[in-house]
């Protein structure tokens, strides 16, 4: 009988070994996520080459993502910034029908529980967008159009607020369905980033006359200096990745941010970012991080405190 049973053993010994590697790895993501600070607003811009995907966890643990990037590089960076074993995203925004902007999310969606879907609402019948949609409504995920003045309440005194799309878009000529895309601002305390996906010029400038008409017809004087100071933020992703079609320098004197954030791939054929941009943001004093070169880009914030920690 004893050889029988060693024989078992040895059966069995790499399955054991396995589960006892599985059951470690487990327990070191654990205390990577436990180390993570309660009560802060983290802000994630996800390595995934030339694209963008923006990971947000509220103080509350509420999270949403705004784009999925070009392909499935968002579920190996995703592992990264949430706890081993959660499979659910309170919501996903798809900035713009752009496939650099919202592939990920088709992997994404057969692989985690997905509370809400926002676009801008861009008619587009390229197949990955079409199988997007199919995903979506596979899913039964409830589906909103994104309109400046809506706001996500994300707990914890966090809020997202889309600045644009002002008006309808779905009719966009196809060459100008980034003019369309999902601009939001993400609050917390006295903290803020900004978010532009890759409107150009002419919508930073909308952005702006917008502003400045919502403080015009406020009658409240301290109501209307907020408004004034609306687009200002601590953190700015560069639009369009960093495009001199983009990042007006009077847009980023406006936002005036502590940091640039670049979502770029390396070496991309785009040869992005522009150097105008990048001159822009440093002449403003703000540290221009890039995923190309440092990685994925976390911050953190306490309200008051606004941080990058890697």
């Amino acid at each position: 009988m004893l050889p029988s049973l060693v024989k078992k053993q040895h059966q069995y010994a790499p399955l054991v070994v396995v589960g006892v590697l599985a059951a470690a790895c487990a327990f070191v993501w654990c205390l990577v996520y436990a180390a993570t600070p309660r009560g802060v607003l983290t802000v994630a811009v996800l390595n995934i080459g030339q694209g963008d995907s923006i990971y947000i966890e509220s103080p509350t643990g509420e999270q949403v993502i705004i784009d999925g990037g070009p392909d499935n590089s968002l579920l190996r960076e995703l592992p990264r910034v949430m706890p081993p074993f959660d499979r659910s995203i309170d919501a996903i925004i798809s900035t713009h029908p752009d496939a650099d902007h919202y592939t990920g999310f088709i992997d994404l969606l057969s692989r985690y529980q997905v509370g809400a879907f926002i676009e801008p609402g861009i008619e587009k019948h390229t197949t990955s967008f079409v199988a997007l949609e199919q995903e979506v409504a596979d899913e039964k995920i409830p589906r909103y159009i994104a309109r400046r003045g809506m706001m996500l309440d994300l707990g914890g005194g966090a809020q997202l607020e889309i600045l644009y799309p002002d008006h309808d878009v779905s009719h966009l000529a196809a060459n100008m369905d980034n003019n369309g895309g999902v601009v939001a601002r993400l609050t917390y305390g006295n903290t803020s980033a900004l978010f532009t996906a890759d409107v150009d010029k002419t919508v930073e400038d909308r952005l702006i006359k917008l502003s400045m008409a919502d403080a015009a017809l406020s009658k409240n004087t301290l109501y209307a200096t907020d408004l004034l100071d609306m687009l200002k933020s601590n953190l700015l992703l560069a639009g369009h990745h960093g495009s001199r079609t983009t990042n007006e320098d009077a847009f980023i004197a406006l936002v005036h941010p502590t940091y640039a954030a670049v979502s770029v791939g390396a070496n991309n054929k785009y040869h992005l970012p522009n150097q105008e941009p990048l001159d822009s943001f440093a002449k403003y004093g703000a540290t221009i991080l890039r995923t190309d070169q440092q990685g994925t880009l976390i911050f953190r914030s306490d309200g008051t405190t606004f941080s990058y920690t890697k």
